[in-house]
């Protein structure tokens, strides 16, 4: 358009500019037509285009200035003014500049051209709660962060979740845990957008915590419970260790399973405040019944029973390690592999019923498809296997080359693998899509092995429509088996009931597979989980972190009771026969310390 008799616009002019490369350099290029001159000078290090224009044009444009709209650019200029203020606050907090910022926020107040908005507080507030942690800033940055706050509040402008965490952090820098669980509760009750977090609380817990406030604490956790705010190490770490100072029991024993649920490995310092409570007096004095305990590690999924305390005694605390098979190297106890409990398997395997139900009823083809109960019935009736296939993921792995398709082979010799290593010669469950079965049964080479699958109940079709995925699910869930897939099942389907969740479940029931050179080798699930785990003997096993994050090299603490082991039960409780104190006491003392027995009995 440019070299055609319609001058170019201005518009025109900067798409022009769009095209050009930015090496491309072009230089007073002219194009002119009757009174109007553009010219286009593209510059790669200043990224500009100037444009004169004819004298119509200049007198078009002076027309449009002197024209009455001065009152909008006394606005704009305004609002620039703001802008420019919340750039220069930001660059303050980027560089730490407290004294900096504040002299903004003084000129701003005396200053009646600028309105101060929820981003300008949001970035004093932050700039304050960040210099808290400087010895000589800290009391300028709490007096100041207050009046800034309340400022704030005396302005109209509802504080959201960020501005509500710097002056709870305030608070609690002062030592004022109450203010800073007051302002959290405030926007709770308030409701609206905005929404706590974890690093909302926290300042109060914390605070809290630490001048060992154990009630307040403790409310503080029901109010984020009841918020759906889930704790971290570091939050369950404080509340142990005001348990601890206070000798609450109950307490310690929570927030050890509370650990368990959440973190898996501790860090040092909290394996410092277990290993404190343990080799307390008020440790070695409670105990409670331990009937049920192993019908009750069982229904949990294995590693905990959750019933108390059990024995009586002094703990005795150890740091070692434990074997690849699992076995502590400190007591010889060993150590489960942890699996969901039933409740929350039970809820997902319902969930996933749920679904399949609610795709069906979204089908609009017109070939019907059978419900997913039918399948329900069948594994009802045929449902005796140790391990599920996922038929599809081990058919076509490694095959994304040019002649590449579904390999029997490979599926056949997972299938083999799985019965010779069964302990009872099971075969395994294979799950496969209708039509992929339908075009291994035209192939006169595997149509055999496919029959035989079929009729040894060995092979399950999935209906056209439906997910693979959901059958060999389910399958694996229901029966509480073993799922051979290489799926990192990402899917949205399979956060159901959380990852947390999720997570655990695959730890104890995937097994991974590779083929090196057509040999097959399958990745069993770890022998034991990595956990906090509380055996039905009363002993605890306690992971620590490590760097490396190599078993090798992991600490755990072993802390169990010298009686708990070996001792017989009366009405239900380790106790010893009564008669121990009076056959020692008529022993030679000096021969009984050279004794290693496990208890006194012995």
């Amino acid at each position: 358009s440019l070299l055609s008799a319609v001058p170019p616009s201005l518009s025109q002019t900067r798409s022009l500019y769009r095209l050009i490369p930015r090496r491309v350099w072009v230089s007073s290029s002219s194009f002119t037509n009757g009174r109007k001159l553009v010219t286009l000078r593209y510059c790669a290090a200043k990224s500009r285009i100037y444009c004169s224009m004819a004298a119509a044009d200049q007198r078009r444009s002076r027309h449009h200035d002197e024209s009455p709209s001065k009152p909008n650019k006394k606005r704009k200029g305004s609002h620039n003014t703001e802008k420019n203020l919340l750039i220069c606050l930001h660059s303050c907090s980027k560089s730490k500049d407290l004294s900096a910022a504040l002299a903004l926020f003084d000129e701003a107040i005396v200053s009646s051209d600028v309105r101060l908005g929820q981003q300008h507080f949001q970035s004093l507030l932050y700039l304050c709660s960040a210099s808290i942690s400087d010895p000589s800033l800290q009391t300028l940055a709490i007096d100041r962060g207050f009046q800034i706050f309340d400022r704030m509040v005396s302005s109209g402008i509802c504080p959201n979740e960020a501005s509500v965490t710097s002056v709870a952090r305030l608070a609690a820098a002062k030592g004022d845990g109450d203010y800073a669980f007051k302002v959290v509760k405030d926007i709770v009750a308030a409701g609206g957008v905005t929404v706590p977090r974890l690093r909302t609380y926290a300042p109060a817990l914390l605070c809290f915590c630490e001048r060992l406030e154990a009630e307040k604490s403790y409310e503080v956790e029901e109010h984020m419970d009841a918020s759906g705010i889930a704790l971290e190490e570091v939050e369950i770490s404080a509340l142990l260790k005001v348990s601890v100072a206070t000798g609450r029991e109950s307490k310690v024993y929570r927030y050890l399973h509370k650990l368990r649920e959440c973190v898996g490995c501790v860090c040092e310092e909290t394996s410092k405040i277990i290993e404190e409570w343990f080799c307390r007096e008020k440790a070695s004095q409670i105990g409670s019944d331990i009937e049920l305990l192993r019908e009750a590690i069982l229904k949990n999924g294995g590693g905990w029973h959750g019933l108390g305390w059990v024995g009586e005694g002094k703990w005795i605390v150890k740091k070692g390690s434990v074997s690849p098979a699992g076995k502590c190297l400190s007591c010889g106890e060993h150590l489960a592999c942890v699996d969901t409990n039933e409740v929350e398997t039970e809820n997902f395997v319902n969930s996933l019923v749920a679904l399949a139900m609610e795709r069906k009823a979204k089908m609009t083809s017109c070939e019907p498809m059978p419900d997913f109960s039918e399948f329900q019935e069948w594994l009802e009736k045929h449902g005796d296997y140790e391990a599920i296939i996922d038929g599809a993921n081990i058919g076509l792995y490694q095959q994304n080359f040019a002649d590449g398709g579904f390999s029997l082979p490979q599926l056949e010799a997972v299938v083999k693998e799985l019965y010779n290593e069964s302990g009872n010669k099971k075969w395994p469950l294979i799950l496969l899509h209708k039509k992929r079965v339908n075009a291994l049964l035209e192939n006169p080479n595997h149509r055999n092995v496919v029959e035989e699958w079929i009729n040894n109940n060995v092979l399950y079709t999935t209906p056209p429509g439906s997910n693979d995925d959901w059958y060999w699910l389910y399958a694996t869930a229901k029966l509480k088996c073993l799922l051979v897939t290489n799926d990192e099942m990402r899917d949205h389907i399979f956060e159901l009931l959380g990852s947390s969740f999720f997570q655990k479940w695959k730890e104890r029931h995937q097994v991974r597979y590779t083929f090196t050179k057509g040999n097959l080798k399958l990745e069993m699930p770890p022998p034991f989980s990595v956990v906090i785990q509380e055996s039905e003997k009363g002993s605890w096993h306690v992971p620590v972190s490590c760097q490396n994050n190599e078993e090798s090299s992991r600490t755990w603490l072993c802390i169990s009771r010298k009686r708990v082991i070996d001792l017989p039960k009366v009405n239900g409780k380790f106790a010893t026969s009564g008669n121990e104190k009076k056959i020692l006491s008529s022993c030679n003392k000096s021969l009984l310390s050279s004794c290693d027995a496990g208890n006194d009995e012995n």
